[in-house]
């Protein structure tokens, strides 16, 4: 099936029997690439379903397997959505290290609404402050499920350690090997 083309698929959910399927390898590609979460399936079963999970090969470059489930577009769902932070922290400006603590959190929306990411402004974001999942903006019908206080992101002091190692290697020259030895055997 797979030198044929296609990718073997399982479609699941809404009390209908589960279906095995065998979908366009070019087409999965290119809703993987342009971040679909919901697709529409047509021939045999015509549907919308939601990618719930893709199976990789080993080194992460081809799909080996699909999960889907059906949905309607009016059906919340709950899923995981990765954080992007955009900007640049008013605390980094004065020596501050910008830390993401999570990287990903669940929210509920419509199906047809889901977003490929979500976004955290961080541009008043200064030195000792945090920014909780409370302050991500959700798009259209999109409501946060994870904790509203849990630090996304925060702004720090370098620790010793970091400064320490950064001063030292600033004003370091690496040490040329075999000067030593030309110079001694031209004072010979």
């Amino acid at each position: 099936m797979r030198a044929a083309g296609s990718i073997p698929a399982n479609l699941y959910g809404h009390g209908t029997e589960n279906m095995a399927l065998a979908i366009n390898a070019d087409q999965v590609r290119a809703a993987i690439r342009h971040g679909a979460r919901v697709v529409d399936l047509e021939g045999a079963v015509k549907d919308k379903a939601f990618i719930r999970e893709l199976q990789w090969d080993v080194y992460g470059n081809d799909v080996l397997h699909v999960d889907l489930t059906r949905v309607s577009a009016d059906e919340r769902l709950r899923v995981t959505v990765s954080v992007e932070l955009k900007g640049q922290a008013e605390g980094s400006k004065f020596g501050g290290v910008v830390q993401q603590v999570v990287h990903d959190v669940e929210i509920e929306c419509l199906a047809i609404d889901i977003p490929e990411k979500l976004f955290l402004r961080i541009n008043d974001l200064k030195l000792g402050d945090s920014l909780a999942a409370s302050a991500i903006q959700m798009p259209g019908s999109a409501s946060l499920v994870s904790d509203p206080d849990e630090m996304v992101v925060h702004c720090v002091q370098p620790s010793a350690e970091e400064e320490a190692t950064g001063a030292s290697s600033e004003g370091a020259e690496p040490e040329v090997i075999g000067r030593k030895a030309e110079e001694e055997e031209g004072e010979e």
